[in-house]
């Protein structure tokens, strides 16, 4: 059963930062991309990143491009979503999710694809 965990969400000023964990657990070897998502209340689920596991290909969406950077380590089993210069808008619950495709520029906007879901970590930023 794959398990997907995350972390470091808190509360930062604007122009902060913050580092995201997802801690994976039971990712088999055909799964071959992780994603990050966010949703703000009141708005729909938006897809920001993601990595294929493999090879590395990293995707940013414009929102997030030049102060998201995302990575794995060396075991493959926890993904790191670094964030600089956080803005207000950035204020959502974060969520990684994993999928049996590679990370390409369209994969986020295809929610249906990613098939095991974390719980989500609150990153709210303040002006």
């Amino acid at each position: 059963e794959v398990q997907l965990v995350e972390s470091g969400g808190g509360l930062v000023q604007a122009g902060g930062s913050l580092r995201l964990s997802c801690a994976a657990s039971g990712l088999g070897s055909d799964h071959r991309g992780i994603g990050w998502f966010r949703q703000a209340p009141g708005k729909e689920r938006e897809g920001v990143s993601c990595i294929s596991i493999r090879d590395g290909f990293r995707y940013y969406a414009d929102s997030v491009k030049d102060r998201f950077t995302v990575s794995t380590n060396n075991a493959k089993n926890r993904v790191t979503l670094q964030m600089n210069s956080l803005e207000p808008e950035d204020t959502a619950r974060y969520y990684c999710a994993a999928t049996f495709f590679e990370c390409t520029n369209t994969i986020v906007h295809r929610e249906r694809v990613f098939t095991s879901w974390g719980q989500g970590t609150q990153v709210t930023v303040a002006s």
